[in-house]
């Protein structure tokens, strides 16, 4: 098998389906992965690499709509590639699939401009629900990294902290409620379901909070709120 990036014809051929570009320094999790998302109609594996380099190669080749790329691969870490494609092609949205539950490399992909930080002991179906998510505009991160992403940015505070604050938009009590569950990795229909609202509504929540916050993502609007002290850590 050729080292560089390998070309995957598309299957179904519908242009609604979401454009796939994985990347993993392992063959036998590529071509498992790459099995299992040719069975969803609205999913199409475009390209493969593995390593980063490659990645931002494929990327640039097969323009995809999602990227899912390992962390830690041999050949160009994923966060360096993350920042390469973000800015070769900007539409490209990334999900780190990694074993990584280091919190530095959970920080550096946030930072890098990852939607998405998934361990790889979700279930397939999972996987495929997670590409839909963040190609719908959400950005997903593993409920056991949620802790984690609080903890790194409160050790973050202690260290930078100058007593040089901004002071913050303020939020509604309703919207903090949903940054707080945002914070804890729930997905909108998780947010809806824990406070018995819709979730449209919980969108147009989560869409006030960017937009108040002059900020892009989910993640960024946590990251935001512990900065800010706007969070608890507990």
């Amino acid at each position: 098998m050729s080292e560089q990036a390998e070309s995957v014809a598309p299957v179904r051929g519908a242009e609604e389906a979401i454009r796939v570009l994985i990347v993993d320094d392992h063959a036998l999790f590529r071509r498992g992965l790459e099995m299992v998302l040719r069975q969803e109609v609205d999913i199409t594996v475009v390209g493969e690499a593995s390593g980063g380099t490659e990645a931002v190669e494929a990327a640039v080749d097969s323009t995809p709509d999602i990227v899912l790329m390992d962390v830690r691969m041999p050949r160009g870490s994923g966060i360096d590639a993350c920042t390469a494609i973000k800015s070769a092609v900007p539409s490209a949205k990334i999900i780190m699939l990694t074993i990584s539950d280091e919190e530095a490399d959970l920080y550096e992909a946030i930072k890098a401009g990852a939607m998405g930080y998934l361990l790889k002991e979700i279930s397939i179906e999972e996987v495929a629900s997670a590409i839909r998510a963040v190609s719908g505009g959400q950005s997903l991160i593993s409920p056991s990294m949620a802790s984690k992403l609080l903890n790194e940015f409160a050790l973050m505070i202690k260290r930078t902290d100058n007593g040089q604050q901004v002071p913050a938009p303020r939020l509604t009590a309703r919207e903090m409620e949903v940054l707080r569950l945002v914070a804890r990795g729930l997905n909108n229909r998780d947010i809806a379901k824990e406070l018995f609202i819709s979730e449209n509504t919980v969108k147009n929540h989560i869409r006030n909070i960017l937009e108040k916050l002059q900020l892009h993502s989910r993640m960024e609007a946590v990251v935001y709120a512990v900065r800010e002290k706007l969070l608890e850590i507990v």
